[in-house]
């Protein structure tokens, strides 16, 4: 995909740009590349703590969803077309059949969405897109820090909760699942 210049886009135009080497995400218009320079791009931690998680939340969904790495999603903020890539997003068969197998992004709001904290980026800029995607209808965003190794829970109708170590992360939309931040950094090599 070709970042445009100024030139503001339909999501019919993003989604027609030629693929390349960088992931975008469509915001206000612009194809906006999703790791704006080496700085920002996974490095280890992000891309061992994205692994982890699939692993560990794609055992638990077996025949509940899917679990999906950098999956675009269609998603509107400011009553414009949206499109971010979520570093993982988990979506129940209920929302999506599991009989749905195109190649597009994903045309509902998920469950989870799941934003891992790039070098470069901040927890503020991070939790304010947590909350375009609650305001956009996602359900629930995980918002991890590699660094402070904790996990913040971002929900539409409650404050942020942020979980450390051994605490447990349950909640009543993601039944059965149990996972604690020490889990998911353990089995990203990241003690």
């Amino acid at each position: 995909m070709v970042q445009s210049s100024n030139q503001r886009l339909t999501l019919e135009e993003f989604l027609a740009l030629p693929e390349g080497d960088i992931t975008y995400e469509f915001v206000n218009g612009q194809a906006v590349p999703k790791y704006k320079d080496n700085e920002m791009s996974p490095k280890f931690f992000h891309g061992s703590t994205t692994g982890a998680l699939f692993t560990l939340l794609s055992t638990w969904a077996q025949a509940k969803g899917r679990v999906v790495i950098e999956w675009a999603i269609k998603l509107t903020r400011n009553q414009q077309d949206w499109m971010p890539v979520a570093d993982l997003t988990y979506i129940s068969h209920n929302r999506l059949p599991a009989d749905w197998l195109l190649d597009e992004a994903c045309p509902v709001a998920p469950e989870l969405v799941i934003e891992i904290i790039s070098p470069g980026q901040t927890f503020g800029e991070i939790a304010e897109k947590a909350t375009d995607y609650l305001n956009a209808g996602v359900s629930r965003v995980w918002v991890v820090d590699t660094k402070a190794r904790t996990v913040t829970v971002f929900a539409p109708s409650s404050l942020p909760i942020t979980y450390r170590s051994h605490q447990i992360i349950t909640d009543d939309l993601l039944l059965e699942l149990e996972i604690t931040p020490y889990a998911i950094f353990q089995r990203a090599g990241l003690p």
